[in-house]
């Protein structure tokens, strides 16, 4: 078949609206990081933390991983975000402190990086070429812990470690207290 008579598919057929799903999660995880990065109160930070974590749990789902998506709402929205959140309201407020504009990629160099950055990467995006790719697997929690325990066990261990370590990391940090020595 010639790739020039395939016709893109319908914005109200099947694969239009995967699509048109697909691209309402992306928006909603960049709403979110934006929500959280632009904040200036503490409290809406976490709340567009939340909504960045749902849509990278709806992404998750989409790509046919309904465990890892559970996963990640039951963790980071439940867990993480809900701690910061309570780690914000007991923390005793501090004195607000005026940050200006600091560094050489602040203000319209940084955003004019920024968009250079983003116009590459959409340039590369719509120029490639995405094949769609078999199934590797159904997606089932079995499936996930076979390869964790065998075929990505070194990762798995790893993270392990990597945890340790922060929670080390934040055991000092608590032992030095806030202000440090």
């Amino acid at each position: 078949m010639n790739p020039s008579t395939i016709a893109s598919p319908a914005l109200f057929s099947v694969d239009g609206l995967v699509g048109v799903v697909f691209l309402i999660m992306v928006a909603i995880t960049l709403i979110g990081g934006l929500i959280a990065c632009n904040s200036d109160r503490l409290v809406r930070s976490v709340a567009g933390l939340i909504v960045c974590f749902v849509g990278v749990a709806g992404i998750y789902y989409f790509l046919n991983s309904p465990f890892v998506a559970m996963m990640q709402i039951l963790i980071y929205v439940g867990a993480v975000a809900v701690t910061i959140s309570f780690a914000i309201m007991l923390a005793a407020p501090e004195e607000k402190k005026k940050i200006g504009i600091t560094g050489p990629l602040a203000g319209p160099l940084g955003f004019g990086t920024a968009a250079l950055l983003a116009g590459g990467f959409a340039v590369l995006a719509l120029q490639t070429d995405w094949p769609v790719q078999a199934k590797i697997n159904d997606g089932s929690v079995k499936q996930i812990g076979i390869q964790l325990l065998t075929d990505y066990s070194m990762v798995f261990e790893l993270v392990s470690i990597v945890l340790l370590i922060a929670i080390l990391g934040a055991l000092v940090i608590a032992r030095d207290g806030r202000e440090g020595q």
